[in-house]
């Protein structure tokens, strides 16, 4: 289970900081709402380790992450924008979620585009690829960093209706499958009502459960 317990921050000028409370299960995605501005993807920032906490704390399993550098914690972020090497292939972009020099990096790879949904796009380029299939190629390159926590900042909201639907329900699938502990920050309340098994919106600068 991920933990928050008033976990606190402030921006520089900020009068009133954030105080987030929370947990998170394995095999779930729990859902984090509230207008722009409202601290959502601060809350992310925090889990992830971008920014640290003046009091309260965060653990995974009751371990505490607070001490734990951002390359050194259990954690994957998916973004809006897939953060893929365009001029590289799909599998030379999945292949970056694996240490240099790791066995058997091939077999890995291939098996992680195919759960992704991906077999036989692995050696085209990046830039040659859709929106989608871009997506896909980050969340192959999250499988093989088999880390607990994955983190979704507004992941979908480049994507097509059509092309929405099935990525989400590829996320959903992929994180009880896999037992993720999936942070899911959208503005698209669709997004929330197809995933979210427990849903917390952030009102003043406190999280509450809905």
């Amino acid at each position: 289970m991920l933990a928050l317990d008033r976990l606190t921050f402030a921006h520089p000028g900020q009068r009133e900081p954030y105080v987030f409370s929370m947990e998170a299960l394995p095999g779930e995605v729990t859902s984090v709402s509230g207008p722009s501005g409202s601290g959502k993807s601060t809350l992310l920032d925090l889990v992830a380790g971008f920014l640290a906490p003046t009091a309260g704390t965060l653990t995974l399993d009751a371990e505490d992450l607070i001490p734990l550098d951002p390359e050194h914690r259990p954690v994957s972020l998916l973004l809006q924008s897939e953060s893929l090497f365009e001029h590289l292939s799909a599998e030379r972009n999945v292949a970056l979620g694996l240490p240099s020099g790791t066995p058997d990096a091939a077999p890995r790879i291939a098996r992680a585009l195919k759960e992704a949904g991906l077999s036989g796009v692995g050696k085209q380029r990046a830039s040659t690829l859709s929106g989608g299939q871009k997506q896909r190629v980050a969340l192959a390159r999250t499988l093989l960093r088999d880390r607990k926590v994955l983190l979704l900042d507004e992941p979908f909201s480049a994507l097509d209706d059509d092309t929405r639907k099935v990525i989400r329900a590829l996320v959903g699938n992929l994180t009880k499958r896999h037992g993720w502990i999936t942070l899911l920050v959208s503005h698209h309340r669709d997004d929330v009502e197809a995933l979210a098994n427990r849903r917390y919106v952030i009102v003043g600068k406190t999280l509450q459960a809905k």
